[in-house]
């Protein structure tokens, strides 16, 4: 029996959770989606630019998982790059813990 997996936790949602190329009606394109944990990993080591150990740690989650996920979701990035999907951000086994913004109480 497979073991549940942890939740992973998730800092920062997407402000879009869809992406097409322009000039395609959605009805035609194939859809690709991407978690929330997928969406975090590579937001938290390509854009942020954490080591994978620390990102690892701010996920609450090993660094080679860190890794799986992060190589993962690059997979399915370049996916919709190169074949010109829909990409959709949603789901994942996650638990959403927002950051104080400055000025917050």
């Amino acid at each position: 029996m497979a073991r549940t997996d942890k939740l992973r936790v998730v800092r920062s949602t997407p402000t879009q959770s869809e992406f097409k190329p322009s000039g395609i009606p959605s009805a035609r394109l194939k859809k690709i989606g991407l978690t929330l944990d997928e969406y975090e990993a590579i937001r938290l080591a390509d854009f942020e630019g954490f080591s994978h150990e620390d990102a690892a740690r701010l996920m609450n989650i090993s660094r080679p998982t860190f890794s799986r996920v992060v190589e993962k979701a690059r997979r399915k990035l370049s996916e919709f790059i190169v074949e010109g999907k829909k990409l959709v951000i949603e789901g994942g086994n996650v638990e959403i813990i927002k950051e104080k913004e400055e000025g917050d109480e």
